[in-house]
């Protein structure tokens, strides 16, 4: 019995050899490429809204309702699709008197203060300072915030991925050059996850004056790939 567990051992051991074989890794260079492009933004977006103050909350809610319907109606009198705005937040709330000094309530609620935003895309930049020109001319008095984006990014990514296997390839042959063998043809190739790339913002205060001007700059995009490269010795 104890001959035969010994002869099994030995047969596994040398079924299991070739597989050990095979899943040796060939002499290989890992490298990082990495490449960005910039692109022009074709989309933008504003988060606008009104804020209404009043001595009571019946009449601070009614005044913004009055108010942002007229902004609703002056975005559809602009061409601005209703698929293209949407309410973002609302909110009443009560405000207090307090010291100046030391910024404490001094007394109760002396005022009601209500608010409606409503977020805008705007799917042609050149026209958003028009679409400010409207809000605030509608009533809109709290301009929050302005972003653009590109919206066919993937298709300005498959550039930046050509150059970043490119960037990886010139650094594995300077490698290569180094240690005194040859390059060969890529083994693996992953292109590393990251965060988007950053988008252009700025912010603008209310009120404002009719053509205010807005810079859309650029956005751009990164992609990192990670290459093996398999190497032979010189001939």
């Amino acid at each position: 019995m104890k001959h035969a567990l010994a002869l099994a051992a030995v047969a596994a051991t040398w079924l299991a050899a070739p597989a050990l074989a095979q899943t040796t890794l060939p002499p290989a260079i890992s490298v990082t490429g990495e490449a960005n492009v910039s692109v022009a933004p074709d989309q933008a977006q504003i988060d606008s809204g009104v804020t209404s103050d009043a001595k009571t909350a019946r009449e601070a809610s009614e005044a913004n309702n009055a108010a942002m319907g007229k902004v609703l109606l002056a975005l559809k009198g602009a061409g601005i699709e209703e698929k293209d705005y949407q309410t973002s937040r609302l909110s009443l709330q009560p405000q207090f008197a307090t010291s100046p000094r030391t910024a404490e309530r001094t007394a109760g609620i002396v005022s009601f203060r209500a608010s409606n935003r409503v977020t805008v895309k705007i799917r042609d930049v050149t026209k958003v300072a028009n679409v400010i020109d409207v809000l605030v001319s509608a009533g809109a008095n709290d301009i929050g915030g302005i972003s653009f984006t590109v919206t066919q990014a993937s298709k300005h990514l498959d550039e930046a991925r050509e150059k970043a296997i490119a960037d990886a390839r010139r650094k594995a042959e300077i490698y290569a050059k180094a240690a005194g063998v040859t390059l060969g043809e890529p083994i693996s190739i992953s292109e590393e996850s990251g965060a988007p790339g950053p988008v252009f913002r700025s912010k603008v205060a209310a009120p404002m004056a009719a053509g205010a001007p807005v810079a859309q700059g650029e956005e751009t995009l990164s992609v990192t790939v990670s290459v093996s490269w398999a190497i032979k010795p010189k001939e």
